[in-house]
């Protein structure tokens, strides 16, 4: 498994449907994909959004990086939404679960 944990902060003043299209097209593409396995999005207090994606390995992850669609997202991004993000790819060490 591949974990894939994006933050950001948006731009003041960002088109906030815009962006709700955009991510929910992103989402449909990405939950399509061979080898997708999850997605979850978080907001904190200070402004920052965190997304966790999982992907089954870094191949599958590769090809949703390079889909055509996904990467045109992406330099909309750069352009229109955020003001900054990080992007961290993990491979678990361990995987607990309970109940």
């Amino acid at each position: 498994m591949v974990v894939v944990v994006f933050r950001a902060r948006l731009k003041p003043g960002v088109d906030q449907q815009a962006l709700a299209q955009v991510g929910q097209r992103m989402y449909e593409l990405a939950a399509a994909m061979p080898g997708y396995l999850s997605y979850k999005d978080f907001a904190a207090e200070d402004g920052e959004n965190v997304s966790v994606i999982e992907f089954e390995s870094l191949e599958t992850l590769q090809a949703w990086r390079e889909h055509a669609e996904h990467k045109t997202a992406q330099q909309r991004g750069r352009d229109e939404f955020f003001a900054e993000y990080r992007i961290q790819v993990c491979t678990p060490v361990r995987d607990y679960r309970f109940g």
